[in-house]
């Protein structure tokens, strides 16, 4: 071989594609019911099912599911925009869950109801959040009695009756608990654990809006507003 048709060679050989080593393999599936005509795999199908079911899905209870969120982040992405639905994945607390997009469409239609929060819901939560913050991540424990003595400052004329003002309360933590924001611990029936989720939903704005509702109960007026959370 002559070295023209060596460097001839060469050159041909530099002009190949490049293989991305990082792409998976064509995956080949079965359906898994008479008419499935699925794109994508099995998992990615139901991690976009219990996204669009669950509140959210999160690394320290379901492991194998939020692995799948993470593979197939993109491909559920362009699902869920097809929905008008936006995936968030929260690195820093191993957290993912589906928000409702907001623009204004003629045609389009909702499909997450926004919830409300009363008062002392909305109250509740605020203060949850600012403890999760200052925890910097790390779990959080908290009591009933606990969340009770929260509101020990409030003197609200509505609320002076102590049976009224106590179930207020602790409706709140049944909402909250309702809204997978409180865990019911194991060992223990009336000790919670803060879930992560709450320092995505919770954002600065909120915040801002609801510390305000809160000073405003200090104070002993009711805040008319309400809180609404995905």
């Amino acid at each position: 071989m002559t070295s023209t048709e060596h460097d001839a060679d060469f050159a041909a050989f530099s002009a190949l594609p490049e293989v991305d080593q990082t792409a998976r393999p064509p995956h080949h599936r079965r359906p898994r019911f008479d008419g499935d005509v699925s794109e994508l795999p099995d998992r990615a199908c139901w991690a976009l099912q219990h996204l669009l079911t669950r509140r959210y899905i999160s690394a320290e209870s379901d492991a194998d599911l939020y692995s799948w969120v993470l593979e197939y982040r993109n491909e559920l992405s362009v699902r869920l925009s097809e929905l008008d639905l936006i995936l968030r994945v929260v690195d820093g607390t191993e957290v993912a869950f589906v928000e409702q997009a907001r623009y204004e469409s003629a045609r389009g239609v909702k499909l997450l109801r926004r919830e409300p929060l009363g008062t002392y819901d909305s109250i509740l939560a605020l203060h949850l959040a600012q403890m999760m913050r200052a925890a910097g991540g790390q779990s959080v424990l908290i009591s009933r009695e606990e969340m009770h003595n929260l509101f020990s400052g409030v003197l609200n004329d509505t609320d002076r009756d102590a049976v009224t003002f106590t179930g207020r309360i602790d409706a709140a933590i049944a909402r909250l608990t309702g809204l997978e924001i409180l865990r019911r611990s194991r060992d223990d029936e009336d000790s919670y654990t803060i879930s992560p989720v709450i320092t995505a939903v919770m954002t600065a704005s909120v915040i801002t809006e609801l510390q305000q509702q809160f000073e405003l109960l200090l104070g002993g007026t009711t805040p008319e507003a309400e809180t609404e959370l995905d």
